[in-house]
């Protein structure tokens, strides 16, 4: 049984908006048509009008939902390297208490119109709320070291955790700049084949900058509060991304995430080096550790592709791509919606390489069907809501 839905507007994505659009799903959320509101395809049919714009279920392009359990409890505006020093020395839970929140970390996803996610993991625990779950997941299990004589047994330890999950859509990838070493990037760089995708935090604090830069700042009390000899780390003279993207396989897809101290230069720098690579931004997780937003709108002229994450409820009391969405528009005038809810749904899909099935209103796609109310025609403003539909 086919169900019509119309509403102010329909935004497919992958073509222009349709004002007054309807759309056409089955049981199984697979979409039989979309059309404009005289379609002769719709003479007799029962059509359920909605007051707000329909788009396909958001693809949240990064999330470490197994620090589900963390929402709340660290504190705000520390800081990167505080931030992390709090994280991995915050008491441990019960497995059964991390289990739980990430049931319902999962669930208030799927609430919140979310259809996919890129999910980072140091852990098992998330595999199996993924077996079951309504929404699509691509497991980043990250690998990092510091030390030079555990290269291996770090890369190695990772491919365990990897076995936990879906074989297609999980893949390995290194942590960080400030916590792989240059043997480890290195040693990775041999042992990934190619299809493997990667997704790596980039820039999230100028302490990284610096760290590269100068072998100066923050970083340097987190290595020592962590035990790691940092002797024989050399300052590079230049930014992070500029020091390890060449340590990083060439042919892979990347995704560089954060981005908060990205500059022009950085930006000039990864076009030389002819990769391909998406952008992810996390504006509420940015604003809840560091204070700052990401220079967006230098993406935006460079024509960079984007894709929206919300990182974890250890730096963000929401997993809501919405919400990410209206902070960056309350906080960049000029940006066009139109554009925007692509960084939110098809270009994570298709880096994912899920567009095939979700990320736009196409014909033959299950890609969720969601409302956004109180939109003032093509505008988001603050007061906008979501409702999955389908």
């Amino acid at each position: 049984m086919v169900k019509y839905y119309s509403g102010d507007y329909v935004l497919p994505v992958t073509n222009l908006p349709i004002k007054r659009g309807v759309v056409g799903i089955d049981e199984s959320g697979t979409i039989q048509g979309i059309y404009t509101n005289d379609a002769v395809e719709l003479v007799g049919k029962e059509i359920e009008h909605l007051d707000g714009v329909l788009i396909p279920g958001f693809i949240n392009a990064h999330c470490h939902i197994e620090l589900s359990h963390l929402k709340g409890k660290i504190q705000k505006g520390t800081g990167l390297p505080k931030f992390l020093s709090t994280v991995m020395t915050y008491k441990k839970e019960t497995a059964r208490t991390i289990q739980k929140q990430i049931e319902k970390a999962d669930k208030l996803m799927f609430e919140n119109g979310i259809q996919a996610v890129a999910d980072h993991v140091n852990t098992t625990h998330s595999a199996q709320v993924k077996e079951s779950s309504k929404i699509k997941y691509h497991t980043f299990v990250e690998v990092m070291g510091l030390e030079n004589d555990a290269v291996d047994s770090r890369i190695d330890a990772a491919i365990e955790v990897k076995y936990s999950f879906d074989e297609i859509h999980s893949s390995l990838t290194p942590h960080a700049p400030y916590s792989c070493s240059k043997l480890l990037f290195k040693a990775f760089k041999k042992k990934i084949p190619v299809g493997n995708l990667l997704s790596i935090h980039n820039q999230e604090s100028e302490e990284e900058n610096k760290l590269f830069r100068y072998k100066d700042g923050e970083f340097l009390s987190f290595y020592k509060e962590i035990g790691h000899n940092y002797d024989d780390f050399k300052a590079q003279a230049r930014n992070s991304i500029q020091s390890y993207l060449p340590n990083l396989p060439v042919r892979n897809k990347l995704m560089l995430v954060h981005n908060t101290y990205t500059s022009l230069k950085d930006l000039d720098f990864v076009e030389r080096m002819d990769r391909d690579v998406v952008w992810c931004l996390c504006p509420k997780a940015n604003l809840y550790i560091e204070g700052v937003l990401p220079k967006v709108m230098n993406f935006v002229h460079d024509d960079q592709k984007i894709v929206i994450g919300t990182d974890s409820l250890a730096s963000n009391d929401t997993l809501d791509v919405l919400e990410e969405l209206k902070v960056l528009h309350n906080a960049f005038p000029a940006l066009d919606f139109v554009n925007t809810i692509k960084w939110a749904t098809i270009n994570g899909a298709e880096f994912l390489s899920f567009d095939d099935q979700i990320g736009s209103l196409e014909v033959g796609k299950r890609p969720g069907l969601v409302l956004l109310k109180g939109m003032e025609n093509l505008r988001l403003t603050t007061n906008v809501t979501v409702q999955r539909i389908a």
